[in-house]
């Protein structure tokens, strides 16, 4: 989907928008590039010594991809609840991983491939998401998958088998520095 290019410009993009808040508390504008202006859903997930330090994303494609990489960068550096805000003492060490998803698929638990797939589990007002390269990094088959997929959105272990969960798959381009 991305050529190499491309990869490095958002990932510049994501970068610049965190050091420019950490700097400034200003967020940057979106270079004029037709490739960022495509509505497109993402997330950005930073990691400091190969671990989690933040992800934020939006699973709506309402905004262009530009503007969707600056405000997910910022938010993932600065807004995810899991974590204090970045410092620039950390800023050096992380690292900034992208994922552009694909639409998002109503599925039955069968479609659901791990490592493919990702996974959107929602239930009334309780949603929880988990990108595709996560069930790679732990190792998960598909119930272990949408296992943890409900935990996120709050509900039981065994909610994804109840006919009132709905079951969303995705597939993402995933990239990092």
């Amino acid at each position: 989907m991305f050529d190499p290019q491309q990869r490095t410009i958002l990932l510049k993009l994501g970068r610049k928008a965190i050091e420019t808040y950490l700097d400034s508390r200003m967020v940057i504008a979106s270079p004029p590039d037709e490739f960022l202006s495509a509505p497109s859903a993402a997330f950005v997930t930073l990691k400091q010594n190969a671990e989690l330090r933040g992800c934020i994303g939006s699973t709506d494609a309402a905004d262009p991809l530009g503007e969707t990489i600056i405000h997910c960068a910022i938010s993932a550096a600065f807004r995810d609840p899991r974590f204090p805000p970045l410092t620039k003492i950390e800023y050096p060490g992380i690292s900034l991983e992208i994922s552009v998803l694909s639409p998002f698929q109503k599925s039955s638990p069968d479609d659901v491939i791990p490592g493919v797939h990702g996974v959107m589990i929602s239930q009334y007002m309780r949603r929880g998401l988990l990108l595709p390269q996560v069930a790679v990094e732990y190792g998960w088959d598909r119930e272990t998958l949408l296992m943890y997929s409900c935990r996120k959105a709050g509900l039981s272990d065994d909610a994804w088998k109840d006919p009132a969960t709905i079951i969303e798959t995705f597939t993402a381009e995933v990239f990092g520095e």
